[in-house]
Parts: C-alpha cells; structure tokens; sequence
C-alpha cells in the first residue's frame, strides 16, 4: 500500500480493508469451519486442556490461536494449510505426552519440577526465589487456606501446574504471622507466644524469652518478630471461615 491510498477517514478501507464486500460471507463460513476444527482438536488432546493447564500445554493454546487466525481473516489465504499445522501440534503434544510418560528426566524439563516452598513452618527462601515466588504471595495463598501463622505449616508445594498443595501440622507450632499488617485490629487479637520469637525472613523460630540479637541460624537476617498462636474462632466476633480450595 503507498502512503497516497492511506487516509485517516477512509472507513472502508478501515472496515474492510483491501477484501471485497463479499469476504464478508466468506470469513463467517471460515470461522464455522475453523471452529468446529479446533473444538473437535481440543478434544483429542483431552480434558487436560479444560483444566490447568501445564507449560507444554499452554504453549499448544497459544500456537493454535495463531494458527486459526490467519485462514479466518486473511482472502488470500487457505484453510487447508492451517488444518495441516493444526494436525501437526495435536501429534506434537502426543508426542511430547509419550514422552514424559516414559522417561522421568524428560517429564522435569518439559514440565517442570515441584518446589517446596515452605517447610516446617519455615520458608525455603532459596527454591522461593528460584520459582520468583515473594513472601506476600506465599502469604496471600496460606491465608487463603486459612492459615494464620507458619507453625501450622507441615509442608507448602508449588506444583507444575501453577497450583500450591499444603499439608498442615497436626499439632501446630508457634510461628511468624502470615496476617496482613494492614489489618492492626486481626493482629492485635492474634495471641503471641512469649517464650518464643520468630526470624521475620524466613519464619524460623527460636525460643528465647528476650528478642535475640543473634542471626538467624537458617537465612542469616537479624530481624525478630514475637511468634504467634492461633487466634480462636469465636474471639471478639473475628471468625475464620475455611477458604475455598
């Protein structure tokens, strides 16, 4: 296109572009037939593709958006090639499923290892910063959970798929609050343990009846917090409802 045939209010070139008014029926007949190949494609690489999806997955959806979009919109061009490259992924991620079904080693780089996050009732500070995961995100998917400090945490994983997976301390122990600091009125209820204080880093606790002034043994920070308890559920009317899971 020269620089001549544009022009700002030209609003059938901007509708339509260069494609005749009768494209218009054309690309209605496009999109049917590219839907219902797609609908019946997604079927065949199966209900993982409904579900949460994992990163060899996600990278099919995204190249099948692209395959779509050209055969919808573009005259000039077929649908068939596009039908073909569509064929060509569903065997791609077929492949790649045998694949992993076999050999473990490939299943790791493909999908991705599971990483514990949380461990004890302390934060494993280097996987979390392998996994980009911060300390406010940690926090925001145990509070979801209904977990009101670390101690009640056995173990917190971040699966593959994008999903953590908690197991609780049958007997919780005393740990470092994963309350918000906003909420002064939830924190100020949230009971402490004086024979006990918590590294504000990674949540390892010491018992000490004094705040230390040592580092922390596990991550090296000097930064102490007095750990907590639990808070009862039906203190000052503050109720903890099980979160969705």
């Amino acid at each position: 296109m020269d620089k001549e045939d544009i022009h700002l209010w030209d609003w059938e070139r901007l509708l339509l572009g260069d494609a005749p008014r009768e494209f218009m029926a054309e690309v209605f007949v496009r999109t049917l037939v590219m839907y219902i190949i797609l609908i019946v494609v997604l079927r065949l690489f199966g209900k993982r593709m409904s579900a949460q999806l994992s990163i060899t997955e996600m990278a099919v959806m995204i190249t099948l958006g692209a395959i779509i979009a050209v055969p919808m919109q573009i005259p000039d061009r077929g649908m068939l090639p596009a039908i073909v490259v569509l064929l060509c992924a569903l065997l791609f991620q077929r492949g790649l499923n045998w694949l992993t079904f076999i050999n473990s080693k490939f299943e790791n780089i493909a999908q991705g290892k599971t990483s514990l996050l949380v461990a004890e009732g302390c934060m494993e500070l280097k996987e979390m910063k392998k996994t980009t995961a911060s300390r406010e995100q940690v926090f925001a998917v145990l509070r979801n959970k209904n977990v009101q400090h670390l101690g009640q945490v056995k173990r917190l994983y971040l699966e593959p798929s994008g999903k953590f997976s908690l197991f609780r301390n049958e007997d919780p122990l005393t740990g470092l609050s994963v309350l918000p600091l906003q909420d002064e009125d939830l924190l100020t209820n949230q009971p402490h343990d004086n024979g006990h204080y918590a590294c504000n880093n990674c949540g390892n606790t010491v018992e000490s009846d004094d705040k230390p002034n040592d580092e922390c043994s596990r991550c090296g920070a000097n930064m102490w917090t007095q750990a907590f308890s639990l808070i009862p559920e039906n203190h000052n009317d503050f109720t903890l409802k099980e979160a969705d899971e």
